[in-house]
């Protein structure tokens, strides 16, 4: 069996969302060498050094022109170059405009649809209406949360059966428990803290967890991680509304390696985000023995599961209580970091592999 599948995402230099996806995902393909499977990876540009290198059932063809890609360039290469895929399968939304096989798409979460105020605007039109066609056209539909699945069969009124879900992995990274006193020397943090990590936008709500914050009367900080994204500005604001400037540290950019000694030394970390298609940094701090306090909507719970404490995103005052009763017990912190590495288990990259491997078998006719 041939599958074609989509490498753009997965072929740039700084990989997240959909690009880590993609990215882990063809590792994973590429280390499985199932005989059974031979796969050919489609790429506007030649592959970077960090892609799976060719071989023998595991091939790179570069199509051309980049422009209007999968509506001109990636259909009639379809079409008409041989060998031809058996099925084609895309870990982005959008399907080729047309093609001769059965085709496979990836839609992470709806976020286009419920936050449209959140994208440009040329940007939203062509996620509305390429994500719609292809939802329509494709043979199946891969997604990471059964929230996110739903919302998919309402807005589409696809058939259950052809949306699968199969969550992302984290990856198996065995950190190096590392010293609060880093933090001081490197990043000025001197207190107790909780953590937020995450884009600085709306959706994330993070003015209302720096209001919640700002009703705790011990002597700690909330450190905030995160480039700044859409609508910024009302949450730079925030801690000046709410009187508590000084207690809170806004951080635009962290190396990847130091994150693990903000998760490690934080009291908890906070995500009390309003819409999330799966939301990875639960795992990511679960991982470093960091309590969670989540939201009890969209896909937060199936990340967290038992491990996590929920809160009413909307509700302020209970925010600030859960926070605060993680804050006062230790015993409750160590019950959460137990439980969490235990939820850390059920996710990996080869598990998503796997599953994604074996629902796009069954579209070969």
């Amino acid at each position: 069996m041939l599958i074609g599948i989509d490498g753009n995402e997965a072929n740039v230099e700084k990989k997240v969302g959909i690009g880590e996806y993609a990215f882990e995902l063809l590792k994973k393909f590429e280390e499985s060498k199932v005989s059974n499977f031979q796969f050919l990876i489609y790429l506007k540009d030649f592959p970077r050094e960090d892609l799976p290198k060719a071989r023998e059932g595991w091939r790179y063809r570069v199509v051309g022109p980049r422009k209007m890609w999968t509506q001109f360039a990636l259909p009639r290469d379809l079409l008409l170059k041989k060998p031809r895929a058996d099925i084609f399968f895309t870990p982005s939304h959008y399907a080729p405009r047309f093609s001769p096989i059965p085709t496979a798409i990836s839609i992470m979460d709806l976020s286009y649809i419920y936050f449209p105020q959140l994208f440009k605007k040329n940007d939203l039109y062509q996620l509305k209406s390429w994500t719609k066609y292809s939802a329509k056209k494709a043979s199946l539909i891969f997604t990471i949360s059964n929230s996110s699945k739903d919302d998919i069969i309402k807005e589409y009124k696809i058939d259950p059966k052809k949306v699968v879900v199969t969550y992302p992995g984290i990856k198996d990274q065995k950190f190096k428990v590392k010293s609060m006193e880093n933090l001081p020397k490197k990043y000025e943090i001197n207190k107790p803290y909780f953590l937020f990590i995450g884009t600085i936008q709306p959706r994330k709500n993070i003015a209302k967890l720096i209001e919640a914050f700002a009703s705790i009367k011990e002597d700690v900080d909330l450190v905030v991680i995160g480039k700044k994204g859409w609508l910024f500005e009302q949450i730079l604001a925030a801690p000046s509304e709410f009187g508590v400037e000084k207690r809170v540290k806004f951080l635009d950019f962290v190396p990847n390696e130091d994150l693990p000694l903000f998760y490690q030394n934080a009291v908890c970390y906070v995500l009390p985000s309003l819409y999330e298609g799966f939301g990875l940094p639960v795992l990511e701090a679960m991982q470093n023995n960091c309590p969670v306090i989540t939201s009890n909507v969209s896909s937060l719970p199936e990340a967290g599961g038992d491990a996590a404490i929920y809160v009413n995103p909307e509700d302020v005052n209970d925010i600030k209580e859960k926070m605060e009763k993680v804050l006062r017990d230790s015993n409750l912190r160590e019950e959460m970091i137990k439980k969490g590495q235990e939820q850390v288990k059920k996710f990996s990259w080869e598990k998503t592999a796997k599953e994604t491997l074996k629902a796009l078998e069954t579209l070969k006719s």
